[in-house]
């Protein structure tokens, strides 16, 4: 009986609340032209909608310009560039190159995104400023942009900046020209085709895995690591079958059906070597010759490999401008560094923040398969918006009663959605219906009391435990 009282007291108090309708940007923004950004651009131009495509450096491809060949025999660099040119060659995909972004604003299905491009772009990608109309844009793709801002319009924004290598710091990585990373001996064994180079270039090998992962710093598994070191010491083994080939790790992680891989490795002499992450390899260098000392987990002792080639698997890494990038979108990181989805299991590519999606490694470490396909679903979720005229926007959000607010910007610091700003000249809070989420973080932080969610204001609140 009491909380029907309350409820009553609470309800006499109400006011209509409205959805508001904004009207919806039909362009998108997908952040990096690696194998992510490119298929996420595809899928969504194959739809009728123009991409803005952002890429910092001077080409696209990202890290997949280092993979020369794959476990199944496919050519990567054949798919690569055959991507490419389906970027190039679309006429709704607008490729930027050498381009930064400095600044993000706005809210689903009307973002606004400030891009400095650092050199003249002269190829049919990303030709002129972003213009409101898409085929506008379409009819004027082969013109240059020149160096300088450009600011873009668009409804939504997918989020495949990539990651990097982390570069070890161990093992004599950068000390000595003999020790290399797996993406370093596949560009090697790529220039080095022929048997009689190989057998010259590495009688014996030694490969180390989880190199600056799966410890304290980084305690997330890389997942592809395994299967580049199977990659190489397979692709070695077919150019050479008498080279000596070791693979020191903690836990094989071929998944899938990559495991076939692992055992054909094994049926070709490669010899796996397991040790604890408590005892981990020690690289050692006498008299000109590279020693790695290991204890066998089985044997139980101490074992030294001379070697003469070292091949460390390095670990995955968040680029450093994550956290920037992050903080203009108005989205979490985890706790590696990488972007972080609204839930594993039923929002996988989606932000809280609405309208704004996230594929590839940007998200976490994961095969080009699994890149491909979270790309797909990516854009897919972007077109959910895109297709749309109107957006809907919740009515439960704050309101601002200016005769008590003394602009003392509480609540701008507070809003987790930048929905709320102070004015400089006015100094009064002024929030941004379509970016409020009515989480009530504002109201309960104003000093003043100004600040009331529409549905739960004080005077209802109140009339509620007065009735109680």
């Amino acid at each position: 009986k009491d909380l029907v009282r309350m409820a009553i007291h609470k309800a006499i108090l109400l006011q209509p609340l409205e959805e508001m309708q904004l009207a919806v940007n039909k362009n998108a923004l997908v952040i990096g032209a690696g194998v992510a950004g490119m298929t996420a651009a595809l899928a969504l131009s194959r739809q009728g909608f123009l991409v803005f495509l952002i890429e910092k450096q001077s080409q696209p491809g990202g890290k997949f310009r280092d993979i020369n060949f794959s476990l199944n025999g496919q050519n990567p660099a054949g798919f690569l560039n055959s991507l490419i040119e389906k970027v190039k060659s679309d006429k709704r995909i607008k490729l930027y190159t050498n381009a930064q972004i400095e600044q993000m604003e706005g809210y689903v299905g009307n973002f606004k995104t400030t891009v400095t491009v650092r050199g003249e772009q002269g190829s049919k990608g990303a030709r002129e400023q972003g213009s409101r109309e898409a085929g506008e844009q379409g009819s004027r793709g082969a013109e240059a942009v020149e160096p300088g801002n450009l600011e873009l319009e668009h409804g939504a924004i997918i989020v495949a900046s990539g990651a990097e290598e982390y570069q070890p710091s161990e093992y004599l990585y950068g000390q000595d020209s003999r020790v290399l990373t797996q993406l370093q001996l596949e560009g090697l064994l790529e220039e080095k085709k022929e048997a009689g180079e190989i057998s010259r270039l590495s009688p014996t090998v030694v490969m180390i895995q989880c190199v600056g992962s799966r410890d304290e710093e980084r305690p997330y598994c890389s997942r592809v690591c395994c299967t580049q070191a199977v990659k190489n010491a397979l692709k070695i083994k077919e150019k050479n079958p008498g080279t000596n080939i070791y693979i020191l790790y903690r836990d094989i992680r071929t998944y899938g059906f990559r495991e076939k891989y692992y055992q054909e490795a094994r049926e070709q002499g490669v010899i796996f070597i397991r040790y604890d992450e408590a005892e981990k390899p020690k690289v050692q260098k006498t008299d000109g010759h590279l020693g790695v000392l290991v204890k066998d987990l089985v044997l139980k002792e101490m074992l030294r490999i001379d070697t003469d080639l070292l091949v460390l698997s390095p670990a995955i890494v968040p680029p450093a401008g994550n956290q920037d990038l992050a903080q203009m979108l108005k989205v979490p990181l985890n706790d590696d560094g990488f972007f972080l989805e609204a839930h594993v299991k039923l929002r996988p590519v989606d932000f809280a923040t609405e309208g704004v999606f996230v594929c590839g490694l940007a998200h976490a470490p994961k095969s080009v398969e699994e890149t491909i396909a979270q790309a797909n679903a990516a854009a897919s979720r972007a077109a959910t918006i895109l297709a749309k005229d109107f957006v809907k926007v919740e009515g439960k959000v704050s309101s601002v009663r200016e005769s008590r607010c003394t602009g003392c910007g509480m609540c701008e610091a507070i809003c987790p959605y930048n929905a709320v700003k102070v004015d400089p000249e006015r100094m009064v809070a002024e929030v941004n219906e379509a970016l409020c989420k009515g989480c009530g973080a504002c109201s309960a932080t104003c000093r003043s009391g100004a600040i009331d969610i529409r549905g739960f204001t004080d005077s209802q609140i109140l009339a509620a435990v007065e009735a109680f």
